[in-house]
């Protein structure tokens, strides 16, 4: 992962939503268009979020934002 997912995934944890969108809205690697789609579903824009964990070749998962945020910090330090 590049620096910049670490970092994305830094803020949104701190509940910096604005400063993690910004890190990532520009790219459109599969694990950026993830981080993207958790940010959708945290600001409560399901539809976004689906068209961006469509975008990185998944579906948007059943579990809570929460769940999800602590499954791509797994991913980031490739526990996952």
């Amino acid at each position: 992962m590049a620096d910049f997912h670490i970092k994305a995934l830094e803020l949104a944890r701190a509940g910096n939503w604005d400063g993690s969108h910004e890190l990532v809205q520009d790219y459109n690697d599969e694990f950026s268009c993830l981080i993207h789609g958790y940010l959708h579903r945290v600001e409560g824009d399901e539809f976004n979020a689906r068209y961006w964990y469509t975008r990185a070749g998944t579906s948007m998962p059943a579990n809570s934002p929460e769940q999800e945020l602590a499954r791509l910090e797994s991913l980031v330090r490739g526990n996952g």
